[in-house]
């Protein structure tokens, strides 16, 4: 008997620590959220690939995410644009490293401040599969970037 009343005790501590670790504390940071678009795919994790143009677009509400995808240009260089919303608060930063791992291009815009976009050519880099880093800090706000291969 005692050792039955000891199992349902030690039940009922597991299964008040699972509800507990599961539904954890509100706050108002669990509504911060951002959301990544490729080409109109919404970037989850690390590891989506794109060949041709790329046009993206990045929301947030305060929220904090960094997403890195694979882009095939077969030229040495490529032609960026990013832009965001005046009222923006938080950053937008991209980061193009070429087929070797050389930074061809970093690039970063603040939100509330001016310029409020970029645009121009990356560097020369050796063509084939790039990798795009685009990371939103303490972003609130909307906005837009596209690559396209470059002579």
């Amino acid at each position: 008997m005692l050792r039955i009343k000891f199992i349902q005790n030690l039940f009922l501590v597991a299964t008040v620590f699972t509800l507990l670790t599961l539904t954890g504390c509100s706050s108002d940071d669990d509504n911060l959220t951002v959301q990544v678009t490729v080409n109109g795919t919404v970037l989850f994790d690390d590891g989506d690939d794109f060949n041709g143009d790329v046009d993206g677009d990045f929301t947030g509400t305060g929220g904090n995410a960094t997403r890195v995808f694979e882009w095939q240009n077969n030229l040495s260089r490529a032609d960026y644009n990013a832009d965001i919303t005046a009222t923006a608060e938080g950053s937008f930063r991209i980061v193009v490293k070429d087929a070797d791992g050389s930074v061809v291009l970093d690039k970063s815009i603040s939100g509330a401040v001016e310029p409020d976009s970029i645009d121009g050519v990356t560097s020369i880099g050796t063509p084939g599969i790039w990798t795009v880093t685009i990371t939103l800090t303490s972003f609130k706000g909307d906005g837009s970037f596209s690559l396209s291969a470059g002579t």
